[in-house]
């Protein structure tokens, strides 16, 4: 019995260091994926930083004779740009990076501006050691490739082909298509042993220096973030005022109509078969009328074409149920948080709603874009224009969907026309 029961516990613990180690390798494998895809996605902001230094080195030569002094606002509304742009980058993939106020495009107020001088120091750091680490986050995994799988395809290369990634050596013979896998070996290690630490380095200037400084006032952002919240809670309540309106005063009358008309036509079986079968019929014709209600109310809180269609066709569907001649016009090639879309979609169809009611427009024009993480929809039409936000033309409701999303509406109506209303939404709310 001893010794079963030592084999037993022997077995048990062979099994938990089996387990271990699986996990372990589980997660290192999704470490060091997670880490190249970061390295990736950093290579591109990394490049663009490495634009917008080169323009900051041709302002400040060109600053002598005067022709950069006419750049410097360009190149800081760039910067700005480009900084906003790594922020939500590094918001998507860690801890939000917490942005201070908008700094100026002036240049004499952007000289003293703290913020722009750490956006500079990190535009610095980022177009070179960013830029290398990127670049090695790509390179790297293509290194592994290829050396490790050398041995399979060594034969059929050319006879003075390099033979590893490096640039250096030919192979002749399988001990040195093996020396060559075994170089690509070692680059799987780096990648898994160095990728993480790489990623969080590449990540540390933007995380260090675009975040909010300690000289920041966040008391505007907190002030910002509850009025978002008061406003996420609001169209939350007005959306179950309306669920419930739609099914008090629509589906539960015609349930109670079917109800009454079932128990009439009970009663009138025996006696009149021919008026029992009429009030059926009518009992019926009040339960399909209900199951379309339901369904109306059911499209109303998550329409189904956006998981089918996505964005840009469910906007089309609305083009062409539209009253008014609508042409719509949509580049958003990934797809977008669903609460986003419904936002997006409901947005669009309560503006085409109005414009169908108040306007008097011959036609509209519905324009959706993605750009930096981004949502940006405008709709514009031909009316008299003069909307009003407090006159019941829907605008409240609209301005609500959009800020519980921390997104902003923006609507220009002069009197004559044309009016156009532009919403920013961020793509992963």
């Amino acid at each position: 019995m001893t010794l079963q029961r030592t084999a037993l516990q022997r077995n048990a613990e062979d099994g938990g260091r089996d387990t271990g180690l699986k996990e372990t390798v589980v997660r290192t494998l999704r470490a060091a994926g997670a880490a190249l895809g970061e390295l990736a996605s950093g290579l591109g902001t990394a490049f663009l930083a490495l634009l917008v230094l080169l323009w900051l080195a041709v302002t400040a030569v060109t600053g002598a004779v005067g022709v950069g002094l006419l750049m410097a606002p360009a190149f800081l509304r760039a910067l700005h740009a480009l900084a906003g742009r790594e922020r939500r980058r590094l918001g998507r993939r860690g801890p939000e990076v917490v942005a201070p106020e908008p700094p100026p495009t002036r240049l004499r107020a952007a000289l003293v501006d703290p913020t722009t001088r750490r956006e500079l120091r990190w535009l610095v750091r980022h177009a070179t050691l960013g830029l290398l680490l990127g670049l090695l986050g790509v390179i790297l995994p293509v290194s592994a490739v290829r050396d490790s799988a050398f041995p399979l395809y060594w034969k059929f290369a050319p006879t003075n082909t390099t033979a590893t990634s490096v640039g250096v050596g030919t192979a002749h013979s399988w001990p040195d298509a093996l020396a060559v896998a075994l170089l690509g070996v070692g680059w799987i290690l780096i990648v898994l042993g160095l990728g993480p630490g790489m990623a969080r380095l590449q990540a540390r200037p933007g995380r260090e220096l675009l975040a909010a400084g300690p000289e920041t006032d966040l008391s505007l952002r907190i002030a910002e973030l509850t009025a978002t919240r008061a406003a996420a809670l609001d169209a939350h309540a007005t959306e179950l005022r309306r669920i419930e309106r739609s099914l008090h005063d629509g589906t539960q009358n015609r349930v109670v109509s079917v109800t009454v008309l079932l128990g009439a036509a009970r009663r009138m079986v025996a006696r009149d078969p021919a008026r029992a079968d009429e009030i059926l019929e009518r009992a019926q014709s009040a339960a399909e009328q209900a199951l379309a209600e339901l369904r109306t109310v059911a499209r109303s809180i998550l329409p189904p074409v956006l998981a089918d269609r996505g964005l840009a066709g469910a906007l089309s569907g609305l083009a062409a149920n539209s009253a008014v001649p609508c042409r719509i016009d949509v580049d958003v090639p990934e797809r977008c948080a669903a609460s986003v879309e419904a936002t997006a979609y409901f947005v669009v169809a309560e503006a085409l709603t109005n414009i169908a009611k108040h306007s008097g427009a011959r036609q509209a024009t519905v324009t959706a874009r993605s750009r930096g993480g981004r949502l940006l929809l405008e709709v514009e039409d031909d009316g008299r224009g003069g909307a009003d936000e407090d006159g019941g033309s829907g605008l409240t409701g609209i301005r609500r969907r959009v800020a519980a999303l921390d997104g902003t509406l923006a609507v220009a109506s002069p009197p004559g026309g044309p009016t156009t209303l532009k919403v920013d939404l961020p793509c992963g709310a």
